[in-house]
């Protein structure tokens, strides 16, 4: 199966050369470039790509707020076949607001600039596959970080307001505790869709595992007793 991905950086040179980087790989296809984040938004809408490649300081709209317009906006909640489009942050910031606010805004995946030549095809199959990808140099630090500041609600109990509202659908039939496979039946989608929307709800709410996230759906009120 072939991986469709949109590149999306405001340097010319950087589209052209990660273009050239992904065109070497047999299962990889590049289907539109972008310049900022207003064009990748349209060129997902336009070419329902698998993955976006997306830069975070661009003009106009940058790389997170065009992360979250991306992965709020589902093709199979207007009954399209496709499933949703997963978002692999590619940048040269590693500092903590970049880091957090493009996992929050429901990246997938967040790769620094040097590690691209050798391991950035590995990670477009990891998130096109529903997985998730954290460069190594940040790994150690990420998950805590996300649990220690994840939003909470005025009684302390964890909040779920950054979740979108197919996010809430798929936390809360995970209080059953369902297969992976039984969740793509009740939703009509892929097994790679619901692995996507699983590796964000980890992301957003600083969970580490399944177990966590069944816990959350009972804590929050989601999912009754």
């Amino acid at each position: 199966m072939t991986i469709r991905v949109v590149i999306a950086d405001d340097q010319e040179q950087v589209r052209d050369g990660l273009s050239m980087l992904l065109a070497a790989e047999s299962d990889l296809e590049v289907v539109a470039l972008a310049a900022d984040g207003h064009e990748a938004v349209a060129a997902v809408r336009r070419e329902r790509p698998d993955v976006v490649v997306m830069d975070i300081r661009m003009p106009r709209m940058d790389g997170i707020e065009a992360t979250r317009i991306i992965t709020s906006d589902h093709p199979e909640s207007r009954g399209e076949a496709e499933g949703v489009t997963t978002v692999l942050v590619l940048t040269t910031f590693d500092h903590d607001d970049a880091l957090y606010g493009a996992l929050r805004a429901g990246a997938s995946g967040y790769m620094l600039k040097d590690a691209a030549p050798t391991r950035l095809g590995d990670a477009v199959r990891r998130v096109a596959d529903g997985g998730s990808w954290i460069d190594p140099t940040v790994a150690g630090k990420v998950i805590e970080t996300l649990r220690e500041t994840a939003p909470r609600d005025a009684s302390g109990r964890p909040s779920l307001e950054m979740l979108s509202p197919r996010e809430l659908e798929v936390l809360t039939l995970m209080g059953d505790a369902p297969s992976n496979q039984d969740l793509a039946g009740m939703l009509f989608v892929s097994e790679a869709t619901v692995k996507t929307h699983i590796s964000r709800l980890l992301m957003k709410t600083g969970s580490s595992e399944r177990a966590q996230l069944v816990a959350l759906a009972y804590k929050t009120g989601l999912v009754q007793p």
